[in-house]
């Protein structure tokens, strides 16, 4: 890491006179440089000298009929430029991006990964002013994303609370070559195959919608990530309970499928959600984030369930 010299040791120059002299030394004249800079140009001569009194250094020749640089003067423009240059670039420095608003957005990783960067070009595309920041959180084990000035959580389905991005639906879904090797007919038939673990998404709740009185699957692996349930059943390690919306890349490419048979595959209304928290202080830019996070989920449901369909 590169460290600044001891303030004793430092001669650093004002801004102003670094770019009084490079405008003189490149357009040739003090009044040329002044009208760039929106000065007089005997304030471009006063912003000079300062500096040169600054280096102990003269920077133009005196008495020459046109303004031309020493031979110190030119080798230091050559740095001033490259330094100048450097602090041009940084997006900060630009006006069009102090104009952009900065908003960041707080996700749990699946919901980021499967719905939000996907449709990440679209928001840009419609709110250009609009610099929005995705960090990710873990609500389950109280990992949240820091001072974001929106969240999406998972949580309850709650009349009195938010209202979710969507609502979900569960239903079982496996790899091919996990169902070429287990004839799964109906959901007695899962008695045979590993149930993939994910606190998120317990299995009880389908299983007693779907009249098996089983305990909750206690072998093998504890995922706390709906993504990670299903990359797991991509692997054939098992059967994950999944959201179609959340599936969706999967369900499409064919590397996971409805468990079992057509007409043999169903869903159970979830009563957790993804929902926003809500927000102190909307403005503009928030408000449009919300609502284009809610239309995103509503797509995003919409063909998740139309995949499920298609393929049972």
């Amino acid at each position: 890491m590169n460290h600044l010299p001891p303030a004793a040791d430092l001669r650093l120059p004002s801004l102003d006179g670094l770019r009084a002299f490079e405008a003189a030394a490149r357009l040739g004249t003090f009044e040329r440089a002044g009208e760039e800079l929106a000065v007089t140009a005997s304030a471009v001569g006063k912003r000079i000298g300062a500096l040169e009194e600054l280096l102990g250094v003269a920077l133009f020749q005196r008495g020459a009929k046109a303004l031309s640089l020493s031979a110190i003067g030119k080798e230091y423009l050559a740095q001033v430029r490259s330094a100048l240059a450097l602090l041009a670039a940084m997006p900060l420095h630009q006006r069009a991006a102090q104009r952009k608003e900065r908003l960041r957005l707080s996700a749990p990783p699946t919901f980021a990964r499967q719905v939000l960067v996907p449709a990440l070009p679209e928001f840009c595309e419609q709110h250009p002013a609009i610099e929005l920041e995705v960090v990710l959180s873990v609500p389950f084990l109280d990992v949240a994303g820091a001072d974001a000035e929106l969240a999406v959580r998972h949580g309850p389905v709650d009349a009195s609370g938010p209202a979710p991005l969507w609502r979900d639906h569960l239903l079982p879904l496996a790899s091919p070559a996990l169902l070429a090797t287990e004839a799964l007919r109906g959901p007695a038939d899962l008695a045979r195959v590993p149930l993939l673990r994910t606190p998120v998404d317990p299995w009880l709740p389908w299983l007693r919608a779907q009249g098996l009185d089983w305990p909750e699957p206690d072998q093998g692996p504890r995922l706390v990530d709906l993504g990670l349930t299903l990359e797991a059943a991509r692997c054939s390690q098992g059967v994950a309970l999944a959201r179609p919306a959340l599936a969706r890349h999967w369900l499409r490419s064919g590397e996971l499928r409805p468990a079992f048979g057509a007409g043999q595959t169903p869903l159970l209304l979830a009563d957790t959600a993804y929902h926003l928290l809500p927000v102190a202080n909307p403005t503009p830019a928030t408000v449009a984030l919300a609502a284009w996070l809610h239309e995103v989920g509503e797509r995003a449901a919409a063909e998740g369930l139309a995949l499920v369909s298609a393929l049972t």
